[in-house]
This record gives C-alpha cells, structure tokens and sequence, in this order.
C-alpha cells in the first residue's frame, strides 16, 4: 500500500481519457483541461508507472504494451472505485456522470421514441451518448469506451448478452418493381441487385451469412451506412431492401413503397443488447439495462397491438 499513497487517484481518470482518446488534446477538452496541463499530467503519469504509455507514431499517439496492460486494468477498477464511492444506492434523479450507447439508427427509431425521452427526464443529470454501431463497438465495451451496445449482431463470449426481441426480415421494394410476389422465392431475391446496409465492415452480415449457408450470394447495386437511406434509394429502381420488420413497417402505406415476405432461406434473428461483466452489478448500469429492457416490451407490445 506505500505505492497507493504516493500517486494522485485522479490521475487514473485523466490516464483513462489519455489511452481512450490517444490524443493530448481531445483528452484536454474532454477532461477539462488545458492543452499544456494535460500534457503535464501526462508526464506526471509516465514518471509514475516507469513507462511512455503513449508514444508518438506517424499515424498519432498510440499505447505502448504497458500502456494496453493498463487501460484494460482501468475499465475494470474505475467503475468498481465509483461504485464503492457511491454506495449500493442509485438515483437516476439525482445521478451525474455519462452513460454511451451504441446502436444502429434502425434501433434509434425503433426504440428511440420511448427509450431516450425517458432517460433524459428520469437522469437529467446524466449525458446520454448514442454512436452508430460499429465493428469497433463490442472492442469499445469491453475497454469500458462504451456502456453498452444495442445490436442484431450476438455479442462476443467476454461480453454479457440478453436478447430483447426476436426480429424478422422483409423486403421492401419500389412499388413498381417487377417482382409482384407477396413473398420472395431466394431466386427472384438474388436474380435482383440490392441496396446493402454497411453496419459492420463486412455490410449487413446476417444476410450474408445466411446466404452463405445455402452456397448463394446476392448482387449489391448500393451500399449504404443507414438504414433510412436504404429506404430513399428504391424507388424508380429495381433494388432490393432486406430489412428488420420493424423498419419497413414505416413505408407500409407509402404509395411509392411495397413490402413483400421474405425467401425462407433468412430466417428471424435475435436483437439484443450487450455489456461488460464489470458493470454486472453497477446501480446507474443496471437501470440503464433496465429501462432498455422495459421499454423494448412496451415497444414490442404496441407493435403486436397494430
């Protein structure tokens, strides 16, 4: 314990920023620090652990091996040493702090209209953070960059998973497009090119990889990064959309749209969300994981209810 004596607890949440940010100076800004104040904590902290921690490289700063060493520590402690700080007891009324989640703006406008007004006006101390879901985003939860992830992609084995709701594919097309069928057959899917939504790098994956067990591809005429735009490209054009139900459901009555069933080959896929076991028993994250769950049943229910 003569070492823990000697070091400035603070330091480790401005080392946290520094090895999150790999920048000195978005590191200032976020920790509210000037941009030579920080650079002093970051040489108070290199004197500290005996190490660079960060060093310079022709692509910017990145962690030395000791640096990743301690930034995986550190996702795990500060949580526990905000915990212990503020006791079993939570409430969202009174908290403060930050809470990220990341998630495609499918989910946002599925839950979106009941998850975050509700958030904001139970914890309107707290600063809600939604980034679109990326192939970096389970990374980011496990290094404690992210609360948690909304996604229709399983979550890897270190991460904890639960499964909100079970979605389904449909294909939304132009209203004149010359497949009439009311459900695709997987020929007439692939005979046509699609508009691809590129969430993860690989596009939309649980189509691929749905496919790929049939030894089929489909032909991608547009890619896209939403799935909104996915929608705006259709019409006029022979393209294809293959989209969670919830999500065609919007263009149900537009007369520039027509949705069709999907081929049997892209069975329903679980939609859930996931987080790290170090924020198992945190209050702040066990209500957010809560409201989450309470408001996809709501959700869910006034869907069926249509």
């Amino acid at each position: 314990m003569s070492l823990l004596r000697n070091v400035d607890l603070n330091l480790l949440e401005a080392l946290a920023v520094l090895l999150e940010e790999r920048h000195v100076t978005r590191a200032a800004d976020r920790y509210h620090l000037s941009q030579s104040a920080m650079s002093r904590v970051l040489q108070r902290l290199r004197e500290t652990f005996d190490d660079e921690l960060l060093v310079r490289t022709p692509s910017g700063y990145e962690p030395t091996r000791r640096g990743r060493e301690i930034q995986s520590e550190l996702a795990v402690i500060l949580p526990r040493l905000e915990m212990l700080l503020r006791g079993e007891t939570f409430d969202p009324a009174k908290a403060t702090g930050q809470l990220r989640i990341h998630c495609t703006d499918y989910a946002t406008s599925v839950l979106g209209p009941g998850l975050l007004p509700r958030l904001v006006r139970e914890a309107p101390g707290i600063t809600f953070g939604v980034a679109p879901l990326s192939d970096q985003s389970f990374t980011d939860v496990e290094q404690g960059r992210a609360d948690l992830a909304i996604a229709g992609v399983t979550a890897p084995p270190s991460l904890h998973w639960q499964t909100l709701f079970e979605e389904e594919f449909v294909c939304l097309l132009a209203r004149d497009h010359p497949v009439t069928a009311d459900r695709l057959s997987i020929e007439d899917f692939i005979a046509h090119p699609h508009v691809v939504i590129t969430v993860l790098a690989d596009g939309q994956t649980m189509v691929e990889r749905r496919l790929d067990e049939h030894g089929l591809r489909r032909r991608t005429g547009l890619r896209v990064p939403y799935f909104s735009a996915a929608a705006g490209a259709l019409p006029g054009t022979e393209l294809i959309a293959a989209l969670p139900r919830r999500s065609a459901l919007a263009y149900a009555d537009h007369p520039d749209y027509r949705m069709a069933e999907a081929p049997d080959e892209l069975p329903p896929f679980p939609y859930g969300m996931a987080w790290h076991p170090r924020v198992d028993d945190d209050p702040a994250h066990r209500w957010l994981r809560q409201t989450v769950r309470e408001t996809t049943a709501l959700a869910t229910r006034q869907q069926t209810d249509r």
